[in-house]
């Protein structure tokens, strides 16, 4: 099935500007990680059911409007792919955090053994997921955690091109302070284009040494065409 696929531009992913501003803004952006006709392939998956295990309608639910789906194992290809090769820059951010706030948790630096201790806990469903958006559809302010063994970053690919196959529907994330106001970041990806983003919380450098700073994350009203987005989630949900 990924045969016709080119593989993710992993080469070059600049891992230190993203660190930079996963540590300043809450968010880092990998540009360009996957081509055009990747992208338009992937984006083609969702009418294909076999590929997946369940289908969630964000209106019954009250997550907002549209669709997603999560994918089924054995995953695909360049989805797991993008997990095993993504993980362990990652893993590394994780782990500074956690040493950082204090918490003694660590991450294996291999993603397989990661999911082993997922499954180990009764975390053994897939979380990767594609989502679908229309005209007036959007998804809530929220957070992927899914069970007891949370990776504390995930990444979100962008399949679809603003201003060609939609309008609007800017990734939006929102960070709340300790006895401050929100604060909302938009950021303007392109096709093909990830972010890298907390899943729940980060630490902060304050004036009193670091502290842990809340972290939701959401998709703007869409107002025009037709939008996709591959959601790669590092933990397995219960």
């Amino acid at each position: 099935m990924d045969a016709t696929l080119a593989p993710p531009r992993l080469e070059r992913i600049d891992w230190t500007a993203a660190e930079a501003e996963l540590d300043a803004h809450g968010c880092g952006l990998i540009p360009r990680l996957l081509d055009p006709e990747t992208c338009c392939a992937v984006a083609a998956w969702y009418d294909r059911a076999a590929l997946f295990r369940s289908t969630v309608v964000m209106a019954r639910h009250g997550f907002g409007r549209g669709e997603y789906r999560y994918l089924t194992y054995p995953l695909p290809e360049l989805v797991a792919g993008l997990r095993a090769a993504l993980y362990p820059p990652l893993a590394a951010i994780a782990n500074r955090w956690n040493a950082t706030l204090g918490v003694e948790a660590r991450f294996p630096a291999e993603h397989a053994d990661f999911l082993a201790r997922c499954h180990a806990a009764g975390q053994t469903r897939p979380t990767p997921l594609l989502l679908r958006y229309g005209p007036g559809d959007y998804n809530c302010l929220h957070q992927d955690l899914y069970g007891e063994h949370v990776f504390p970053l995930q990444v979100a690919v962008l399949l679809s091109e603003p201003g060609h196959d939609f309008e609007g529907g800017e990734f939006v994330l929102t960070e709340q302070r300790p006895r401050m106001q929100s604060r909302a970041e938009v950021v303007p990806l392109r096709q093909g284009d990830a972010v890298v983003f907390p899943v729940r919380e980060r630490p902060v450098r304050g004036g009193r040494g670091p502290y842990r700073v809340n972290l939701r994350h959401g998709v703007s009203r869409l107002r025009a065409g037709q939008r996709h987005t591959l959601g790669v989630i590092f933990h397995d949900a219960a």
